[in-house]
């Protein structure tokens, strides 16, 4: 899964409009909130919609598991795989 590891990196850094970084700046398994990226909710709702638009799936804003989601690179793209279908 590491292809699309770096797919949501790429993502994030285009949804983010985060000029200054590049795929390998940003840790698979850092926090995306707080301490790692240290991005805030509005960086969280654009990234939601940028990755909905892309791999059509879907988040509760209300939802635990939204939360889980949200926790790095790697468990956007665990999600995503999922999503497709050919969960690893």
């Amino acid at each position: 899964m590491p292809a699309l590891e770096d797919e949501v990196k790429q993502l994030i850094i285009d949804a983010l409009q985060l000029e200054d970084m590049t795929v390998a700046d940003i840790d698979t398994d850092a926090p995306l909130f707080g301490g790692g990226l240290g991005l805030d909710s509005i960086d969280a709702l654009e990234l939601g919609v940028a990755i909905h638009k892309r791999y059509r799936v879907q988040f509760s804003a209300d939802s635990a598991d939204t939360t889980k989601h949200f926790a790095s690179v790697r468990t956007l793209a665990a999600l995503i795989d999922s999503a497709r279908g050919t969960g690893a």
